[in-house]
């Protein structure tokens, strides 16, 4: 027997981006374990991914190409060859671009986080089309542009300093089941003598482990963060050396901070007074004490109509009390902004010929109906779908399982299994999964360029998606060389070593090794050298001001809420909120039949106070609903979810739920202030006990 150990990367949408360590017997990946000499993944995986072989080999896995024979939606097909499929593919997509390339679209996110498997070979093809752009926004987009505004760059706290950490604040996330490695940093810190707060509209797994948690409203963490900017200011609980040299429109935000004392700001957010005042004294005392202070955002919080102010308004505490001095002070949001990313070379934007329409991939089941015009250009006509599943993830399901019924729209999905999405497709292509292919990778939660090697051969017929698009490119009779480039050659490209932060990335060596860390300061703005124009933490940004933007921290109340929309809360009285669920990662592993029997079903959390009102008890099927739509599942009742909110913990593949829908049914398609990006968690739903007969899946 021949067994050899292979260097791999975790590719799924996490900030961990772990090392990983495959065991290969006579061409059988037998294991996957976390690699214990990568400093951040320290040898621990997450449940999800120490089970990669299951996923790899399941018994559902689509390993030859598929052409549809039932009704779209119906999931029923038959096996094709790969000529048949591409042929097809071809034919279809020429008759498009020779009449309206517009009308074709990309569709895909983060299914693999991968610089080459994820968007390289594919935007080359789209781009050499004239297809549209998808603006790719369905994740961090409103939090990502307001860091930018404030700090310049998504650039944080270096995870690996955590752990020195006196005070840490965990806002708007849930790292036992997002972000394993920073929580294991944080416990380490708890160890030392550390506080933990969570600030969370629901006590999740987190927030129970922690010393203190502020259970706020869903979309009101802006007025929060502009509260305890009022304390600090008051009580002067600033660093004003820090404040004086590297930072612009402290005058002005302190007028802003004004408007938010303690009182207003416990209304807005549901809370006590007692709580805004004392984080903020905890948090600026023991910054001023020379304690290291730091935060750790994530993305909960911006997916709201006000997330982008969110972010922006969290992201300007540290500088007020100079956080940023410490190493383990500041604050994390993404750290994929140190990464030089060589995006252009891999994608090649400057292939687009002319102008191009830009579809909002959160706006996708609008989108999809809507009929050519003026202002929205040529109708949609076909959609290539990888590394997405957007009828289970996408807002408004109802209305983007309607756009993917259309039968004059042309669908093609690349996927690893048969998918919600796949079920609408006219052609189904199998591609390979992390184990069978080369890939290289930033993270967001570290500082390590990570390398992917691939362990086994590809199953079946399956192949990486840059193959598949070689393969589509060559149909198309696209000659250019650049489709001719190996998964090698693009791994090579994959940062640029002009840039100082990677000047030693070498691809062979990176493949070795499997990662390398950054060139970046332990403390990347203890001296300020913020990437924004005026190289410092913009309290008061022009740009923002340019973009048609308050240019201070505000606080913008949510689309659907109690108190922001009277009249639709009296139809709809809760709030909902759709967090992941710990053992599924977005609708990634949710047919993981290890995963989901730990899940159980779709579980909706209700207040007891709210259930009692509504004649619910613990374990009853309930609907839930709004204007846009409902779906059904189990109650929980119980205080994790505080009065006033119901949490429907996801994403559920449609068809592995009791009634064949999921959360999405009743999120909207509206944006954020900034950032263009979703409002998953600004929802307004009523919970009523399902009808007689329905039964759990």
């Amino acid at each position: 027997m021949t067994t050899t150990t292979v260097r791999a990367t975790c590719p799924h949408d996490c900030p961990d981006t772990c090392a990983l360590l495959v065991t290969v017997e006579n061409g059988v990946a037998t294991e996957v374990k976390g690699d214990p000499d990568h400093p951040t993944t320290a040898g621990v995986l997450c449940t999800k991914v120490s089970r990669y072989t299951e996923r790899t080999y399941h018994q559902d896995r689509l390993l030859y190409p598929l052409r549809r024979v039932g009704k779209k939606g119906e999931g029923k097909f038959e096996r094709i060859s790969w000529d048949e499929a591409l042929d097809t593919i071809a034919d279809r997509l020429k008759s498009i671009v020779r009449r309206a390339p517009q009308a074709i679209l990309p569709y895909s996110y983060a299914g693999t986080m991968g610089l080459v498997q994820g968007e390289s070979m594919a935007l080359r093809f789209f781009h050499t089309l004239g297809a549209s752009l998808l603006d790719r926004t369905i994740c961090a987009t409103a939090g990502g542009t307001a860091y930018k505004y404030t700090i310049g760059g998504s650039i944080g706290t270096d995870l690996e300093q955590f752990q020195n950490s006196k005070l840490i604040v965990i806002w708007g996330g849930n790292p036992i089941a997002s972000n394993l490695h920073f929580w294991m940093r944080a416990q380490e810190a708890k160890r030392r003598g550390a506080r933990l707060i969570a600030i969370d509209p629901y006590r999740s797994l987190t927030a129970e482990k922690c010393h203190q948690h502020i259970a706020l409203l869903p979309g009101t963490d802006a007025a929060l963060a502009l509260g305890l900017m009022h304390v600090l200011i008051a009580e002067d609980l600033l660093d004003h050396a820090y404040i004086a040299q590297y930072t612009v429109g402290f005058d002005q935000l302190k007028e802003r901070a004004a408007e938010f004392p303690p009182a207003r700001v416990a209304e807005i957010c549901g809370i006590t007074v007692d709580e805004v005042i004392n984080l903020a004294r905890e948090y600026g005392s023991m910054a001023r004490a020379g304690e290291p202070v730091a935060i750790r955002m994530n993305y909960g919080l911006q997916r709201v109509r006000g997330g982008g102010m969110s972010v922006r308004s969290i992201a300007c505490l540290p500088a007020l009390v100079g956080a940023w001095r410490h190493p383990a002070g500041g604050v994390q949001l993404s750290t994929s902004g140190g990464f030089p990313a060589n995006k252009a070379g891999l994608q090649r934007p400057d292939l687009l010929k002319g102008p191009a329409r830009t579809i909002n991939m959160v706006t996708i089941g609008d989108d999809l109906l809507k009929e050519t015009s003026p202002e929205f250009g040529p109708k949609i006509e076909a959609v290539i779908v990888y590394n997405s599943n957007p009828v289970a993830v996408a807002p408004e399901s109802p209305r983007v399982a309607q756009g993917f019924a259309r039968e004059d729209l042309f669908t093609v999905v690349l996927e690893h299994f048969q998918t919600d999405t796949a079920d609408y497709a006219d052609i189904v292509l199998p591609a390979t999964t992390q184990l069978e292919h080369t890939d290289a990778h930033l993270a967001y939660g570290h500082l390590y360029m990570m390398a992917n090697n691939p362990a086994i051969a590809p199953l079946g017929e399956a192949k990486p998606n840059t193959e598949i698009f070689r393969l589509l490119a060559a149909r198309m009779g696209l000659d250019d060389p650049i489709f001719k480039e190996t998964d090698e050659q693009l791994a090579a490209q994959a940062f640029d070593k002009n840039d100082a932060k990677a000047i030693h990335f070498d691809w062979e060596s990176l493949k070795r090794k499997g990662w390398q860390k950054l060139n970046m300061p332990a403390a990347p703005f203890a001296e300020g050298g913020f990437p924004t124009p005026s190289g410092k933490c913009e309290f008061y940004s022009e740009q923002m001001l340019k973009d048609g933007l308050d240019p201070l921290p505000a606080y913008i109340p949510p689309y659907e809420s109690v108190a922001s929309n009277s009249a639709l809360a009296a139809k709809y009285p809760l709030a909902m909120i759709s967090p992941p669920q710990r053992n599924f990662l977005n609708s990634t592993f949710v047919n993981v039949a290890s995963l989901r029997a730990t899940e159980g079903e779709p579980h909706l959390d209700i207040h007891p106070h709210d259930s009692a009102q509504r004649g619910i008890e613990n374990g009853d099927m309930v609907r839930i609903f709004n204007d846009r739509g409902s779906f059904v599942c189990k109650a929980r009742v119980t205080d994790k979810a505080r009065r006033g909110l119901v949490v429907g913990l996801s994403v559920w593949w449609k068809k592995l739920a009791a009634d064949g829908k999921n959360a999405n049914e009743v999120t909207s398609q509206r944006l954020t202030d900034m950032g263009r990006a979703p409002t998953f968690y600004d929802t307004l739903v009523q919970v009523e006990k399902a009808a007689a007969g329905t039964h759990p899946a």
